[in-house]
């Protein structure tokens, strides 16, 4: 194996799952593993290391590199969780080499950019080339539900001139991309035995009415005016739970929403933008109560984190590894960027794979681009000091 291939594996067999907000526990679960691993690798490079308790069992990784000579600092970051495996084909932690791709749950979202950034960053601090810039090394946690661990980051990466966030891009910049609001909408009904249905209030029965309703409101988000790159802002009704037996009047039904929002939009205002859609079409909300956002993704742009003055020199770095001139655009998911961004840092994202392997039943990335990933990282941190 070269290094590249090795460390991927090494990383792909951690299991690092975000239980995604279930009451889940066991080795398999949390970034525990993975962050006792980076500790111990990027001491072996002897750079100083921090470890950044977030939450019980979930800690930052963050690692510095001091330039010879550089008043510029950029920040490297990647995050250390993967999505659950429910329904993999493969075994998810047993990292598989099947000609150019290695195969396993996180290989493409995100440790084939945070293999490729380790190693950028392990090379800046053996060859230590003159005119590069100082890096902040930042292996952050929990991005797949909640980003607590970069909207911790984004408290301090002030310091930081420039960021680059590692998400499967293959191999082009990303400049801008939607931002998420997810909360609950929760209907309280009155129980009683099912055989006696009208002695009793069934929520789900008033859950399907919000429900109909929304799906319009999406329609007409949907058609509302877009970002020119990133298209209008969406919503989608997720999960719906609810009921505790089926011989019993449902009391209770809970929906998870998923609100896509565009730059220029206010986070906060939208569970209020549906509440008030609601209240326009007659439907009585008395018994309909909405739960506090427990995701505020800020979306991304260019003039929102000012990362035009910093475009051309990163676009000829990543072209002098890559050998091309990546395109510049938007993707409509979000990442540690947006934090990051909304702080006041500049920020693109970049890295190898395809966000059409990302939490798939067979997830895998091709090797060649983390190698070429690695690279372009570099230069990057070569062009700016």
């Amino acid at each position: 194996m070269d290094a590249v291939t090795r460390l991927l594996a090494d990383l792909v067999a951690i299991p690092s799952v975000n239980p995604m907000g279930r009451p889940l526990s066991g080795s398999e679960f949390l970034e525990g593993g993975m962050s006792d691993y980076l500790v111990d690798w990027l001491r072996d490079l002897g750079v100083s290391v921090e470890r950044r308790t977030i939450a019980p069992g979930r800690d930052n990784i963050l690692a510095r590199y001091d330039a010879p000579s550089s008043s510029k600092t950029l920040l490297f970051d990647a995050h250390q969780d993967t999505v659950p495996v429910e329904g993999m084909t493969i075994d998810p932690f047993r990292p598989d080499v099947i000609g150019d791709r290695l195969y396993g749950r996180g290989s493409c979202d995100v440790k084939g950019g945070m293999t490729a950034m380790l190693l950028a960053f392990a090379r800046l601090v053996k060859e230590r080339p003159r005119g590069s810039a100082s890096v902040l090394m930042a292996c952050t946690v929990d991005e797949e539900f909640t980003h607590l661990g970069s909207s911790d980051l984004a408290t301090y990466a002030h310091r930081a001139d420039l960021a680059i966030v590692a998400e499967p891009t293959r191999l082009n910049l990303v400049d801008r991309h939607k931002g998420a609001v997810r909360w609950k909408i929760l209907v309280k009904g009155v129980a009683c035995h099912s055989s006696t249905p009208l002695l009793g209030k069934n929520a789900i029965y008033r859950m399907a009415e919000v429900v109909g309703h929304l799906k319009v409101y999406a329609e007409v988000l949907a058609a509302s005016p877009p970002d020119a790159v990133l298209g209008p802002p969406t919503l989608s009704v997720g999960r719906i739970e609810g009921g505790q037996s089926v011989n019993v009047v449902p009391d209770w039904c809970q929906i998870e929403i998923d609100r896509r929002v565009i730059p220029g939009e206010v986070l906060i205002d939208c569970p209020k933008g549906v509440e008030d859609y609601l209240r326009s079409r007659d439907v009585d909300l008395g018994d309909v109560e909405f739960l506090p956002p427990w995701v505020r993704m800020p979306a991304l742009s260019p003039s929102g984190c000012k990362s035009g003055p910093w475009r051309e020199a990163v676009i000829d770095a990543i072209a002098l590894a890559t050998g091309r001139r990546p395109d510049v655009g938007g993707v409509p998911f979000g990442t540690d960027a947006g934090p990051l961004g909304e702080a006041g840092v500049p920020c693109f994202v970049f890295g190898p794979g395809d966000i059409a392997q990302a939490h798939t039943k067979d997830e895998w990335i091709e090797l060649d681009q983390v190698r070429t990933a690695a690279d372009a990282y570099y230069q990057v941190a070569c062009s700016l000091g």
